[in-house]
């Protein structure tokens, strides 16, 4: 049992929060809003569950095309500010939400990139997707504004890299 919570915290932890609210929807509002609150839940789940599955394979998958050691080479410890600013393209052209990136984030620590390449992935990812850019923000904000922060936020990703490959932590990958 103990094994199993160490494992699988998260799910323990949301599991009690969705019961709690679960029974407080029940409480306050009756059964058919319980009801609608699943449905809804069941809705998202639809909706999800394949580009969840996608880019699990989209990851699986790359990890099989590259040779051995590639990624290492290219994003471990060694490569340098080369490794950070090729993560950093690469988390750029990334498209999809969390659930389609994260998954790529487990196998790129798991090949052999070092926290650094991966940190500077994810940042870059967040800050500078251009599927983001071309669909939300240049639409919205206008061309001028949308390039502005866009070059104001692609060294974030190198130097969140370079700060995450200094601090003293000591983290690894479940090896699954």
């Amino acid at each position: 049992m103990r094994r199993f919570l160490a494992r699988h915290a998260t799910l323990v932890v949301l599991s009690c929060l969705s019961l709690s609210a679960g029974l407080a929807v029940l409480a306050l509002r009756g059964e058919a809003a319980v009801w609608r609150a699943l449905w809804a839940a069941l809705d998202l789940a639809i909706f999800i569950f394949p580009v969840l599955g996608a880019g699990l394979l989209l990851a699986a998958t790359m990890r099989q095309l590259l040779p051995e050691g590639a990624l290492s080479r290219w994003l471990g410890a060694e490569s340098g500010l080369r490794g950070l600013l090729l993560a950093s393209l690469v988390g750029i052209f990334t498209p999809g939400g969390p659930v389609a990136a994260f998954p790529l984030v487990l196998v790129l620590l798991r090949a052999g990139a070092d926290r650094g390449a991966v940190i500077a992935f994810v940042l870059s990812w967040a800050l500078n997707g251009f599927q983001r850019i071309l669909i939300w923000e240049i639409p919205m904000l206008g061309l001028e504004f949308s390039l502005l922060r866009f070059l104001a936020c692609l060294p974030l990703a190198v130097v969140g890299g370079l700060i995450a490959r200094r601090m003293p932590a000591s983290w690894q990958p479940d090896p699954r």
